[in-house]
């Protein structure tokens, strides 16, 4: 038994040694989730809740390995298991938004994104490395920056920081608006597509009595302004949205790209969930 199972160690070490985190399967495939069988909460899991069983299988258009590179390629004897999610379907709309990583729960995946499929981030299932094996690879990502970018996705759908809630009745007015015009065929409309992200700078911190803000709204190094609005334009009209009120004493904002920025003044402010700013 030993050496049969030396055998499959070397043949399904041998199948993922090309495998890569964003690899992708396409195909007739099944997510199983665990669920309350007094309590279910999907469409799934009713549906199976009366059969003595507290597992649900839905059928998904393929999955998404997301466990890092370096674990996927070492040997399955003492690394044995692979972490995927399933490819759900968008429209193009949420295609792009998810592509400009305004959505945390989905991932962008460029191998797929022709069919208008993305990484569902909030289900994540485990499955040993030779099940892996018997899978068709298709490359999920062509180059550095794509998988910069995917790595960056699965990243912040872990460690989104957590605002204070007075914050985010704050910042309420500023939200609805870039809700309102992110799609519009407008000057801030485009502007607000091509933003890359919005940091928030608290100082001393977000712990103190009182705190002065400042908004980061970071941009796309080519775009400098649209048609007759400058950036500086756009940034003072937001900042009307948000007044200086109870323990925020003082509210600044600047546009800027990441050239403009210090490391440091990138690593000490902290990103808007942009989930939360789209439709």
């Amino acid at each position: 038994m030993d050496n049969e199972l030396d055998v499959w160690i070397k043949e399904v070490d041998a199948a993922l040694h090309e495998w890569q985190q964003g690899d992708y399967v396409l195909g007739e495939h099944w997510f199983v989730q665990r669920f309350h069988p007094q309590r279910p909460l999907t469409q799934e899991s009713t549906g199976v809740a009366q059969e003595e069983t507290d597992l649900a299988e839905s059928e998904v258009r393929g999955f998404v390995v997301v466990t890092q590179t370096c674990d996927i390629v070492r040997t399955c004897r003492t690394r044995p298991f692979v972490e995927i999610v399933p490819l759900v379907e968008v429209d193009e709309k949420q295609l792009y938004q998810i592509q400009r990583s305004r959505q945390p729960q989905y991932a962008y995946i460029p191998g797929v994104a022709e069919l208008n499929l993305v990484a569902d981030l909030d289900r994540v299932m485990t499955v040993e490395k030779a099940v892996i094996a018997e899978w068709e690879r298709k490359s999920g990502c062509q180059n550095d920056q794509e998988i910069r970018v995917l790595g960056q996705a699965l990243a912040r759908k872990r460690a989104r920081f957590a605002f204070p809630d007075e914050f985010n009745q704050f910042a309420k007015k500023l939200q609805t608006r870039m809700q309102d015009k992110h799609d519009k065929s407008s000057p801030e409309g485009e502007a607000l597509r091509a933003l890359r992200e919005i940091r928030v700078y608290a100082e001393p911190s977000w712990n103190d009595a009182t705190i002065n803000l400042t908004f980061l709204f970071i941009r796309d190094e080519e775009q400098v302004q649209f048609q007759d609005i400058r950036w500086d334009q756009l940034c003072e009209n937001w900042l009307k949205l948000i007044p200086p009120s109870g323990r925020f004493q003082s509210v600044d904002g600047l546009v800027v790209s990441l050239e403009d920025m210090t490391a440091k003044e990138y690593v000490e402010s902290d990103p808007l969930d942009l989930d939360n700013l789209s439709s």
